[in-house]
């Protein structure tokens, strides 16, 4: 914990330059994921060893301890590939349903991530949120582009 406010603005410097040196180094698979926090470096740690044989292929993760929100960042200097992306997806997606936690913490499903939805959601809570959605936005007009499945 930061002890002052020039301690702790150094901590954001810090935390906010990994996201820019990632992107520098080439394509980031991004993943904004949540569950118990004694279980996210054990995901880190496990797609590091999934992807340890790709060269150049980083993986870390930084987030939000205390409310178990992990982003998880995988880099790759030569850029998107399929063989990456196979070896991410679902495989994070399924280990993080498998510990109870959320494909999307707090940015939201938005496009990428609606069509996955179902790994940390059940079909009869996707359905209570296009029926709330609907009931407060009937026209589809508020944050058209951020969907829910099937309401596109």
């Amino acid at each position: 914990l930061a002890e002052s406010q020039a301690q702790a603005a150094a901590i954001w410097r810090v935390r906010e330059g990994i996201t820019e040196s990632l992107v520098r180094r080439g394509a980031v698979y991004k993943y904004d994921l949540s569950m118990p926090t004694h279980k996210m470096y054990e995901l880190v740690q496990l797609v590091r060893q999934r992807v340890a044989h790709l060269p150049g292929v980083r993986a870390v993760g930084y987030g939000h301890v205390g409310d178990g929100n992990l982003h998880l960042n995988v880099s790759c200097p030569s850029g998107y590939s399929d063989q990456l992306q196979q070896l991410l997806e679902p495989y994070v997606y399924e280990w993080t349903a498998q510990q109870s936690g959320s494909i999307s913490a707090e940015h939201g499903i938005g496009l990428m991530k609606a069509p996955v939805l179902g790994y940390s959601k059940s079909d009869e809570a996707v359905h209570l949120m296009q029926r709330l959605k609907l009931l407060m936005d009937p026209h589809k007009i508020l944050n058209p582009y951020k969907v829910l499945p099937g309401m596109e």
